[in-house]
């Protein structure tokens, strides 16, 4: 039988700012990629969201950013490694003081938006992510893009490395992502959505946007939790994953 994690990028909303519905998704995912507050997420929201995972058995990971609150993280920062390294050990101890509080920790690091894409192509600063959550905790996973840099550094230090696939963005035909910048790159049709998903657990591949078939290999497949239609998807691609008996569980056990 197959088996996939389901994580989603949760605790993104900010004083009186509102983004998503954290509690009907951690109703759906195994796992929670929780801001840290540098791109999203004030105290009483990483607090929230913590104890609502945790109530869950939802397993939660720090989804740590650049510092870029203004621009979502979304924004490519050429920070000095050490810089870096020290930012995200920062955030991992902030959430992990929540997720402590509510009974349970930090078992995973993800970098969020622009981080997350340098961790592709700029090994520096990949290299500080994973040296941050070493020193934090080397039990620790470290969940990031197949072949990325960022698993490379996580395997060469001890930590387990996991690779993930998004159900709900496109992909080019190398197995990068379509940029966010162009048409099409978010999908929001939950039935497309839904079959993305049983593709990856179940065929190891997906359909890029030329139509060809690229190999996949992820142990974990997100869903956005601040798309519009966000829960829908996520009901859409549990359903369809149980249809096709893949067991939905987190990777870290």
């Amino acid at each position: 039988m197959a088996a996939i994690d389901l994580n989603s990028d949760l605790g993104e909303s900010f004083g009186i700012w509102k983004l998503g519905d954290d509690e009907a998704m951690l109703d759906l995912v195994t796992s929670a990629n929780i801001a840290c507050g540098f791109h999203a997420g004030d105290p009483s929201t990483l607090r929230r969201v913590c104890q609502a995972a945790a109530d869950r058995n939802v397993t939660i990971g720090g989804h740590v950013s650049y510092p870029d609150l203004v621009g979502f993280g979304r924004r490519f920062i050429d920070i000095d490694p050490g810089e870096l390294r020290d930012a995200v050990l920062y955030q991992l101890g902030a959430l992990d003081g929540f997720a402590q509080v509510a009974g349970t920790g930090v078992a995973y690091v993800k970098p969020h938006g622009a981080l997350y894409h340098a961790c592709t192509s700029h090994p520096h600063q990949a290299r500080a992510v994973v040296e941050a959550a070493h020193e934090y905790d080397p039990s620790m996973a470290v969940l990031g893009a197949p072949g990325s840099p960022l698993l490379d550094f996580a395997e060469e230090m001890g930590m387990e490395p996991v690779a993930e696939a998004f159900a709900d963005r496109a992909y080019l035909s190398d197995g990068a992502l379509v940029p966010r910048s162009e048409p099409g790159a978010v999908l929001d049709d939950p039935g497309a959505v839904a079959a993305r998903a049983v593709s990856i657990a179940t065929e190891r591949e997906v359909i890029a946007v030329d139509g060809s078939r690229v190999p996949l290999h992820a142990r974990s497949i997100c869903i956005h939790g601040d798309t519009a239609g966000a829960v829908a998807m996520a009901r859409a691609v549990r359903a369809g994953l149980e249809v096709a008996s893949v067991r939905l569980h987190s990777f870290v056990l």
